[in-house]
């Protein structure tokens, strides 16, 4: 007995075993309330202000119908995702579904789909930094100034690995993007009852349908910048996986999918109610002067905390999958934290390369839907149950339901990667043509 005593108190002060022990409990302490901040802050960010916009070239009636009906559809995926998440423990990350799926080759794919996914995000939030910056300053300074300062600020924030200490930042996140958007409300509201939201008078304020000459590549942007909005599904399991009860995930479905329902149908509504269809994209800029400075300089966290949570996820993904079978994957030591830094700054890296070369708001966030936020969050988790979750055939009594719900889900993201895809790189195009937009890599 005595022995054995000695030999457990050996184990405990073992150093490699005490950092095992430490690195185990760091990753493993995140609960569903903090769960449900640390989402809306990684959902609810640079997707409402793309919304009204998107209202604008929709009208109010579809871009509410739809609004309502693609955030549903999103939770429903979400939660088959979940469910994948915890019938398969080993799930670590939304990628490591695809080696489940369709093997060596499933897991390839899965795996680019969800580090460019991230990347591009993070590039999106870049180039709002950027413009951000520029509207707050209203200088001549080279844009490149801005946007290089906007890749090292998240850079900065997504030092921290975990995710129960970036979740404290999530209320500091959620009040940035609350005010922002109420700030905005209220600037365009009394803006519109002065008169002077519509610089021109023949455009009509607000209408229930889609604008006068909408082309089909139009539409299917505007649409897509709904979709981006529940682009959510991507990291659900990333950040279930440090939560120590799992199964809670559904609590934090249903709050965040449901705040997310009615703020974005708030902010596209009220915001192109009082602005018109002159509204702007991302929509601060339509408070006015004045207020989009302010509002933008409100925005800032979430601009950029939102954006250092996605390269939290793809580096901790790369981080745990390189360094699976040693202990610097618990980045407690020089050698872990070392590579994290590197891994941190090759990834911020790429996210501003991406960010210079799409540098329009809407179309950037247009092809992140169709090409992945498609896939990830809307026609992937039907195919998760009917492969992975579906118990007994899918014609059966106690599966027809869900099987339908899916199979609608599926035809949904697959006409959002078909269609979308092809609208957004030819709107990019066409606005490349016609000179539109800076070049990329310029001061322009």
């Amino acid at each position: 007995m005595a022995t054995d005593a000695v030999l457990k108190d050996q184990e405990f002060i073992d150093p490699e075993r005490q950092r095992i022990l430490e690195g185990d409990a760091r990753f493993n302490r995140l609960g569903w309330k903090r769960l449900t901040v640390l989402s809306i802050v990684e959902a609810i960010a640079l997707g409402s202000l793309g919304l009204p916009s998107a209202f604008a070239s929709l009208g109010m009636v579809a871009g509410l119908i739809l609004t309502v009906a693609l955030g549903f559809i999103a939770i429903y995926a979400g939660y088959n995702i979940g469910q994948t998440k915890l019938k398969y423990p080993q799930v670590g990350h939304y990628a490591d579904v695809g080696q489940l799926l369709f093997g060596k080759w499933g897991s390839k794919i899965f795996i680019g789909c969800f580090v460019t996914l991230l990347i591009f995000v993070i590039g999106s939030h870049c180039l709002t930094g950027a413009i951000a910056f520029q509207t707050i300053t209203e200088s001549n300074v080279c844009a490149l100034v801005f946007s290089i300062s906007s890749a090292a600020i998240l850079l900065f924030l997504a030092v921290p690995p975990f995710f129960a200490e970036i979740a404290i930042l999530g209320y500091i996140d959620f009040a940035s993007i609350i005010i922002a958007i109420g700030a905005t409300m209220i600037a365009t509201g009394i803006r519109y009852s002065s008169g002077s939201t519509i610089p021109d008078p023949d455009i009509i304020p607000w209408s229930a349908w889609p604008k006068a000459g909408l082309t089909f590549s139009g539409a299917i942007v505007a649409t897509n910048n709904i979709v981006f909005a529940y682009s959510f599904a991507g990291c659900l399991p990333s950040f279930m996986d440090e939560m120590h009860t799992p199964e809670d995930y559904i609590k934090t479905l249903w709050w965040m999918g449901g705040i997310q329902i009615v703020v974005y149908s708030l902010t596209g509504s009220i915001i192109y109610a009082f602005v018109g269809q002159g509204v702007q994209s991302p929509a601060l800029l339509s408070a006015g002067p004045l207020m989009s400075r302010v509002v933008f300089g409100i925005a800032l966290p979430v601009i950029f905390i939102s954006g250092s949570i996605n390269t939290t996820v793809v580096c901790r993904y790369i981080h745990g999958k390189f360094y699976r079978d040693s202990m610097i994957r618990y980045i407690n030591s020089k050698k872990g934290w070392a590579s994290w830094l590197g891994l941190v700054f090759i990834v911020t890296l790429l996210a501003w390369v991406i960010a210079e070369a799409i540098p329009i708001f809407s179309e950037l966030l247009s092809i992140i839907s169709a090409l992945f936020v498609s896939g990830l969050s809307f026609y992937l988790p039907p195919v998760m149950w009917y492969l992975l979750l579906r118990e007994g055939a899918w014609y059966e009594k106690k599966n027809l339901k869900p099987a339908i719900f899916n199979a609608v889900v599926f035809i949904v993201g697959m006409i959002i990667f078909g269609c979308g895809t092809y609208a957004s790189i030819a709107e990019l195009i066409t606005k490349f043509q016609y000179g539109s937009v800076g070049k990329p890599f310029t001061c322009s």
